[in-house]
């Protein structure tokens, strides 16, 4: 009834779907179930029929059907699409604050670092998944602005390896929820459900990593703490680097521990079986204030985004599960005053986040990964017509997800910490400043600071061939 424009009796019924998104009370044309009944439709919304005067409102584009589950933030918004054994696999990224130097070589070290076929640890799939920046940077490796899309292309896939899967569900795997879902799917590779599909994930999390270090200096590092029973030791949040955790195939930064996550991978993978383990994630130099309550708290669209990865089975922030067995006094994380970075606290129980909003601490998380689904030991299960049948996968598959995992971890946590602070910057940075002309004129000072207008700083007219020359020298 409130909103502009629309006039319907008091008690007009206007169904909407339950998935769809609606702001205020303006509607648009939206899909009603056969359920709901007949409906008539006005080219703007679809309204029961009701006695008396009825307008109907003009399309304005304020209901919306959320996209369904491949998009990723909000102000930094993240699309991947593809599937395993499609032509290509990546992402769409929007968002991306503009005069950003970005090359292809820095999304490249990232998928490098997620590639498959690193070692014998991990599945055998050899792909040099090589990115392709269709959009959104300029020649001069800047970033525009404007949608940055990045495609990799599949090469080594090998289709007639899920032959046996086309019909029989691999038990754990989303095979079957996939067909209760939508009634088909990509048999081979396993489509979307397949860790394929986070190359778009690492790409778009590469950028978000640049801006975050840019800015804050914010470090990113994740590395394998379990394999199985195999708990990593010895390993220092606050000094460990990127070269320890890469120094062997376990991603694990004691090698001793490592050596024996290798021996425990080692023994499922000659059996045809698999296992899994925990991925810790730290975050250094992280900005204070990201996070909003109380919906929006930092740790909940964490835990999204972790539990969004393939696999994943678990989540903590800080002392996690094992917080229950202390007392208040215990967990309390003191404050004190460092007389060179300022308000500090003695421990880290809380991981870094108060509140739902960061503190300044060091982010500190655990993601459980489950063993692999797909194993070549026989399985019992059901096929596609409903009948119990023996399943022996074949395919190239991670004994141990984790180790390849690593960057996929910390990818997801640079998203949503750039997404984070960019929401942070814009409702609480917007009001208290002496000059707000490029808000209200714009970017480009040239074009209405007298002070600018010119190019040298003085001031005056620019001749086509003087704009001409430097367009070229940029």
């Amino acid at each position: 009834r409130d909103a502009p424009g629309v006039f319907l009796p008091r008690h007009a019924h206007i169904p909407i779907p339950t998935n769809m998104v609606v702001a205020s009370a303006v509607v648009a044309p939206c899909a009603v179930p056969a359920r709901l009944g007949a409906r008539k439709s006005y080219g703007a919304a679809a309204v029961r029929p009701a006695s008396g005067a009825t307008r109907v409102v003009p399309r304005r584009g304020a209901v919306t059907t959320r996209a369904s589950g491949s998009s990723f933030g909000r102000l930094f918004r993240v699309t991947t699409f593809g599937e395993s054994h499609g032509g290509g696999v990546g992402c769409v990224v929007d968002g991306v604050p503009p005069k950003l130097q970005l090359t292809q070589e820095e999304l490249q070290f990232e998928l490098d670092r997620r590639r498959p076929g690193q070692s014998r640890i991990t599945t055998p799939r050899d792909e040099a998944d090589t990115c392709e920046i269709l959009s959104g940077v300029g020649l001069d490796g800047v970033t525009l602005g404007t949608p940055i899309a990045v495609l990799v292309r599949n090469k080594d896939h090998r289709s007639q390896d899920y032959g046996e899967i086309a019909v029989a569900y691999r038990p754990s795997h989303a095979d079957a929820t996939y067909d209760m879902k939508y009634g088909v799917r990509a048999i081979a590779g396993g489509g979307r459900s397949s860790a394929r599909e986070t190359i778009g994930r690492v790409a778009a999390g590469a950028i978000a990593k640049k801006v975050l270090k840019q800015i804050a200096g914010t470090e990113i590092l994740a590395y394998v703490s379990q394999v199985k029973d195999v708990v990593a030791e010895g390993v220092d949040h606050a000094t460990m680097t990127m070269d320890d955790v890469e120094a062997n195939i376990a991603r694990c930064p004691n090698e001793a521990s490592a050596e024996k996550m290798i021996e425990a991978i080692d023994e499922v993978r000659v059996k045809g079986d698999s296992c899994g383990g925990v991925v810790t994630c730290i975050v250094r130099g992280c900005p204070r204030g990201l996070g909003a309550p109380v919906f929006d708290k930092l740790e909940a669209d964490l835990a999204k985004a972790m539990m969004s990865l393939p696999a994943t089975k678990g989540f903590e922030v800080g002392s996690g599960f094992d917080g229950v067995n202390t007392t208040g006094s215990e967990h309390n994380d003191e404050f004190y005053m460092d007389s060179e970075t300022g308000l500090r606290t003695r421990t880290n129980r809380s991981g870094g986040i108060q509140g739902g909003i960061s503190n300044g601490e060091i982010v500190e998380l655990k993601i459980a990964f489950k063993p692999t689904s797909t194993i070549t030991r026989p399985q019992n299960t059901v096929n596609r017509d409903g009948v119990d049948v023996e399943l022996k996968a074949r395919g190239r598959h991670d004994p141990c997800v984790v180790p390849r995992a690593v960057p996929m971890v910390e990818s997801m946590v640079a998203l949503v910490l750039v997404d984070h602070l960019m929401m942070h910057y814009a409702q609480c940075n917007l009001l208290g400043r002496d000059d707000y002309s490029d808000l209200v004129q714009g970017n480009m000072k040239t074009l209405y600071d007298p002070a600018f207008i010119g190019g040298d700083g003085k001031g005056g007219d620019m001749s086509a061939k003087d704009m001409s020359a430097a367009f070229s020298e940029d």
